[in-house]
């Protein structure tokens, strides 16, 4: 649970700094970046925690794929309470394949771990390995 709320909280700074210079489009570009900028700087300081922590209970495709559905979720509260734009029905259909995506990911969880990549032996370029 830990984790979630890390995500909520992170993606809710993500938001505002994203689309929230939408309502001021008359400043300057680069005040809108910096402002942006700084709005963001918490939702590092929030993520990075979340997937640290939440590695292990997910995996990490499992962890990006319920970020999505946070920042979706988050993004329709902040669309409609901010912007006062309502998603359309094909945006919606959009949303819930992505959520469909999370019920894949989440409810089919394999006993075995992810499989991992082959080792492999680096050579330095240029030189052909023997073999």
């Amino acid at each position: 649970m830990r984790t979630i709320l890390l995500l909520i909280l992170s993606n809710v700074f993500m938001t505002a700094a994203w689309y929230g210079h939408l309502k001021f489009k008359s400043a300057p570009l680069l005040a809108a970046i910096a402002v942006s900028w700084l709005i963001a700087l918490p939702e590092y300081a929030l993520q990075v925690p979340a997937n640290r922590w939440g590695h292990g209970q997910f995996t990490a495709p499992q962890l990006k794929i319920i970020q999505e559905v946070v920042s979706i979720a988050v993004f329709i509260l902040f669309s409609a309470a901010y912007l006062k734009e309502l998603p359309r029905w094909n945006d919606w259909l959009a949303f819930a394949l992505i959520f469909a995506a999370v019920a894949v990911t989440i409810g089919f969880r394999p006993e075995e771990p992810p499989p991992a990549l082959p080792a492999t032996t680096s050579t330095p370029l240029g030189e052909e390995s023997s073999g």
